[in-house]
């Protein structure tokens, strides 16, 4: 063991007269170790929140969306084929949006319809049950007497708006309608609502309703055109870069859009959300590292008469300065060891036993989600060391300054 750090790691066993400083010394481990524990927890809660969020948010919304300048296309077939063979691709399926009201017996709400194909809008969109994607084919209407009615499948919050149940009949108003001698009659049509679904988020569960793709045509006389192609990759990551292939070999007025460019606004104040905090919760460890400060010069007041003789003996100011380094880093890595240990023990307990329940009218899940990234805790453990390492610098500077005549004389 180098005599540097033989000599600082003594130095942190304080004697009886020297309790205060070993106090202070305590005080740095454990400021070190709760701002860590801290940092973690919460950069953990914010990943499992952007993790789960995004999760939902792709559970309905494709990866690509591809559209047209101008207007819907009809010649999507040939576009979705080419579509399909891209690299990266896993599958796509073409789609009609548009704004409808639904009015049902017991009230009316404004939604989003979605016409879709259920053959290849299972394996784009995951947040349809493959039960309510079956009961859209045209096939698969109610198997009573009356007469069958083109399905919708709706979610789960406008289902309760609307006051109806699987099986019920709504009216779908759309306002692409005939022009009559009373003026422009919107166009109505009546469906069987044969599903729902749950993406976890209400903007979602509140205001979209599934129809097939041809009964979707029908209503908003759009015969053989759609309104764009959803495509799903097999990397989420590299979204952006088939998005710009795809519009560089479709050329204009073709368009591209990936989840990123869509979702830029809300993934972004969570990135910076996400900063803020590191940066607030550091402070923590900055205290900490300031006590380490005070406990080391403290410790150089203390110990001059050391100093004096350490160096009358042949040891260098390198010597000098690593002694107290060595004593400073000593207990920033304590206290990082023991906040990562904490953090990661809290995280784990989090993660499993789920026992921070959140209000379900205020945030769109129940329970806190945590997801621990290693690199996260990488980080958190090196600004951790180097904040430690930093408060070291000027106590060390300074005892390395010592004049060991006058030390020993006025000592």
């Amino acid at each position: 063991m180098p005599f540097e750090l033989f000599i600082g790691l003594r130095y942190l066993r304080a004697k009886q007269k020297q309790a205060f400083i070993s106090l202070i010394t305590l005080l740095s481990i454990a400021g070190v170790t709760l701002g860590v524990m801290a940092l973690i927890i919460v950069i953990a809660v914010m990943a499992g929140f952007e993790s789960d969020l995004k999760t939902r948010i792709l559970s309905v919304e494709s990866h690509i969306v591809v559209m047209r300048h101008t207007s819907g296309f009809s010649d999507y077939r040939k576009i979705t084929d080419w579509i399909d063979k891209v690299e990266g691709v896993r599958a796509s399926t073409p789609f009609i949006l548009s704004q409808i009201m639904i009015r049902s017996a017991s009230g009316m709400s404004g939604a989003v319809l979605r016409g879709i194909l259920p053959e290849s809008a299972g394996k784009v969109v995951s947040s349809i049950n493959p039960e309510a994607l079956n009961a859209l084919q045209p096939n698969d209407q109610t198997k009573s007497s009356m007469p069958a009615l083109p399905g919708v499948v709706l979610g789960k919050e406008l289902l309760k708006n609307l006051g109806v149940a699987q099986g019920d009949t709504v009216n779908i108003l759309s306002p692409y309608g005939m022009i009559s001698p009373a003026g422009l009659m919107p166009a109505m049509k009546r469906f069987r609502v044969v599903g729902q679904f749950e993406s976890g988020m209400y903007e979602y569960d509140g205001s979209l309703a599934y129809v097939h793709l041809n009964e979707a045509q029908k209503l908003l006389h759009m015969d053989g055109t759609i309104s764009g192609i959803e495509v799903r990759v097999n990397d989420i990551y590299q979204a952006s870069r088939i998005s710009e292939k795809i519009a560089t070999e479709l050329g204009f007025p073709y368009w591209c859009r990936d989840w990123m460019q869509m979702n830029r606004n809300l993934f972004s104040a969570l990135k910076l959300e996400k900063t803020v905090m590191f940066v607030i919760l550091a402070l923590i460890i900055l205290v900490a590292a300031f006590n380490i400060a005070s406990s080391l010069i403290m410790m150089v007041m203390e110990k001059t008469k050391d100093i004096a003789i350490l160096k009358a003996m042949g040891a260098t100011d390198k010597s000098i300065r690593r002694i107290f380094v060595f004593k400073g880093m000593t207990i920033g890595v304590i206290g990082t060891a023991l906040g990562v240990s904490l953090g990661f023990i809290l995280c784990k307990l989090l993660e499993h036993y789920k026992f921070i329940e959140l209000p379900g009218d205020v945030y769109y899940i129940s329970k806190l989600p945590v997801l621990l990234k290693s690199l996260d805790v990488i980080s958190i453990a090196t600004a951790s060391l180097v904040i430690c390492f930093l408060a070291t610098l000027y106590p060390a500077r300074q005892a390395s300054r010592l004049n060991p005549v006058e030390a020993i004389r006025y000592g």
